[in-house]
């Protein structure tokens, strides 16, 4: 019987901690597979981080599951900008770790700076570390190209420079080595992925810093200085609803490649943090029961967004993906961001988590949404929920 139904994987504190994988997560792989190893229902790995290229991060899930997962199954957090086509003929500045150039040509940019070509460029800009500062007066820079946006891929080493060098770029509109006139405002595009304020690494305490701290320093220094609001051409990543649908597009690939012929009506999105994997599949889940009522706009209006205008435009997406999906829910795990030792939490334990929003501040503020459909202890617990739910053996 072809499955009616697919999984959307968080991966940091659901399928791994850090390097280590979470004991639960091959169990429950060994169910998803067949005797040959084949998934058996379409599975999408969404992941918030973005410091690698897709197909890094499928080996690594390869070897984390025992199993052979393809690139096509993985979204990062900075993988809807392929779909951002508008930008990929300008000059970007790119700001977070790892092979940050090679990513963006992936994606479709053709011209993109690095944090630390500018610095080079203009070492005057980077006066934080006196050990990096200048010894003499360097020569003027000439010939260095005008920069036409901002693209944040995730938190980088160096905060300091990044935040100083990004804010250099925004208020000489490009050209941070010409004299200093009014900031422009509104200011360039900036398109930042990954809004998680906090993740779980292999640390005991939860709250190892993510790239939503590093935006969040951002948005207040610009404000601090300018007395405005730092904009988002495009906020992407978990939470967005941009994001999950691009995982419904590519979980409908898998299907088709597999010749299954059933429509997918249902999505299970296992995650374990509220603010972004519960939150974000809430958010979609609204999202589909307006497209059900044929008033996507409206209904898109109605729901917490992101305070961008040009993401609506976006949830489109597809001009030749039809949607069939009706649902989303969402499963929390207790192995990750969100722990509860002694079974599922009480009603007013749930109220408690809720207290503070942990959210990106261009996203309301809705308590119902970080409300999970399910919790359950780990993620094998989750596949098996969710068998049980679409009477799978």
């Amino acid at each position: 019987q072809p499955p009616a139904f697919g999984f959307l994987f968080d991966v940091d504190g659901v399928l791994v901690r850090g390097s280590q994988p979470v004991p639960a997560a091959r169990r429950a792989f060994q169910r998803l597979a067949d005797g040959s190893g084949r998934l058996r229902v379409p599975v999408v790995f969404l992941t918030n981080a973005g410091n690698c290229l897709r197909s890094d991060k499928a080996q690594e899930l390869s070897r984390a599951l025992g199993m052979k997962v393809s690139p096509e199954q993985v979204i990062l957090s900075h993988s809807p900008l392929q779909l951002f086509s508008q930008f990929h003929q300008k000059c970007m500045l790119v700001a977070g770790q790892g092979p940050v150039e090679e990513i963006s040509h992936n994606l479709g940019f053709k011209h993109v700076i690095t944090i630390e070509a500018l610095r080079k460029a203009y070492p005057l800009l980077d006066m934080v570390d006196l050990s990096q500062r200048p010894k003499e007066l360097p020569p003027p820079t000439t010939g260095f190209p005008t920069i036409e946006g901002v693209i944040l891929f995730g938190e980088p080493v160096r905060w300091e420079t990044s935040l100083q060098l990004i804010m250099d770029v925004l208020l000489s509109n490009g050209n941070p080595g010409a004299e200093p006139q009014d900031a422009p405002y509104p200011h360039l595009p900036v398109l930042a992925c990954n809004m998680d304020l906090l993740w779980m690494a292999e640390a005991k305490m939860p709250s190892r810093f993510g790239h939503g701290t590093f935006l969040l320093c951002l948005e207040n220094i610009y404000k601090k200085v300018t007395g405005r609001e730092l904009k988002y051409e495009a906020l992407i990543g978990k939470p967005s609803t941009v994001t999950y649908r691009y995982a419904e597009y590519l979980i409908k690939q898998q299907a088709e490649k597999q010749g299954w012929t059933a429509p997918i009506r249902r999505l299970y999105a296992v995650g374990d943090n509220p603010m972004s994997d519960v939150y974000g599949a809430n958010l979609y889940n609204n999202y589909l029961k307006s497209a059900q009522q044929n008033q996507v706009r409206a209904g898109v209006k109605k729901i917490p967004q992101t305070a961008s205008p040009q993401s609506e435009d976006y949830l489109e997406l597809r001009k030749d993906c039809n949607s069939s999906v009706e649902s989303c829910d969402s499963i929390l795990v207790c192995t990750g961001v969100y722990r509860h030792d002694n079974g599922v939490p009480s009603k007013t334990e749930q109220c408690m988590t809720k207290a503070v929003f942990h959210g990106h501040r261009d996203f309301c503020f809705d308590p119902s949404l970080v409300e999970a459909s399910y919790i359950v202890q780990d993620v094998n617990d989750a596949v098996q929920l969710a068998f049980k739910k679409e009477n799978w053996s």
